[in-house]
């Protein structure tokens, strides 16, 4: 996750959090990296490294966040658990951290691994998060699976691939853990609630504290704050549509909508258009 920063912005430890390595042997992960890096003659240059990202937000499911780290080569996916599990299904990071440790076994075979489960996000949405960071190659020869169409998938010695098959692999995964372990879940193969892209959420969060900071210097000099929550642009559009939406009444939707001056076409009714 992100880092944990003291009052003078200093990276500090976490107060909490659980570790497990696999793959590993005697080593480290960073030395069971290198180990296989050499062996391999893989991720000596820079060009080597690759980056792969899908986000999935609100984070109040699971999210398969993926990226490529710049050092010994290795990818991290997170599994974001619903905030509410936490009290409504026992989940406590032990056992958190238990489905992480079966999750990385099961669908990441082969790869030196680190499990790591903390309390909450940088969100502070109270949600406990497990990061599995994975070495990008497989040390041994694995058991094809129905996702794995070519043998660089399986055989020890070639780098892990995000290929769309595995992904989606993954999620029913993760739909089925939760599943199993009756715990709180979306349909991560379906679009849920408000679409906020990754870019959107980001410039929402750097708003925010942009927006605090400057609320704090108000409070300094004895005034209130006239606003707290930063909107995007895109949020506050979507807001004003899904109140016209509540309208039950065609028309009257329509109207809302050009007394806000919001311009839209339908895909449905070519002649259903409006000017800002």
């Amino acid at each position: 996750g992100l880092p944990i920063l003291d009052e003078k912005g200093r990276p500090k430890l976490r107060d909490s959090y659980l570790l497990d390595t696999l793959e590993c042997g005697e080593s480290s992960f960073a030395m069971a990296c290198l180990i296989a890096n050499r062996k391999y003659g893989k991720n000596g240059r820079r060009e080597d490294v690759k980056t792969h990202h899908i986000w999935r937000h609100p984070p109040k499911r699971m999210l398969i966040y993926s990226c490529a780290a710049r050092t010994a080569g290795h990818t991290k996916y997170i599994i974001s658990f619903d905030p509410k599990d936490a009290v409504e299904n026992d989940l406590t990071m032990e056992r958190a951290q238990a489905l992480g440790l079966q999750f990385c076994k099961d669908n990441f075979p082969g790869h030196p691994a680190i499990v790591c489960t903390h309390p909450d996000g940088h969100n502070s949405a109270g949600n406990i998060h497990v990061h599995i960071v994975i070495g990008s190659l497989r040390v041994r020869t694995v058991e094809r699976q129905p996702f794995m169409d070519k043998p660089c998938d399986w055989e020890a010695g070639k780098k892990h691939r995000c290929t769309s098959a595995m992904l989606r692999h993954l999620r029913v995964a993760v739909m089925e853990m939760c599943e199993q372990a009756d715990l709180n879940q979306i349909n991560l193969l379906e679009a849920q609630g408000d679409h906020v892209s990754e870019r959107e959420y980001w410039a929402q969060r750097r708003g925010q504290r942009r927006l605090d900071h400057a609320n704090a210097k108000l409070a300094a000099e004895g005034q209130q704050p006239t606003q707290t929550v930063y909107q995007t642009e895109l949020d506050k559009l979507r807001k004003q549509i899904y109140a016209c939406i509540k309208s039950e009444l065609r028309d009257n939707f329509l109207r809302k909508l050009r007394l806000l001056s919001i311009a839209f076409h339908s895909i449905h009714d070519k002649n259903c258009s409006i000017a800002a």
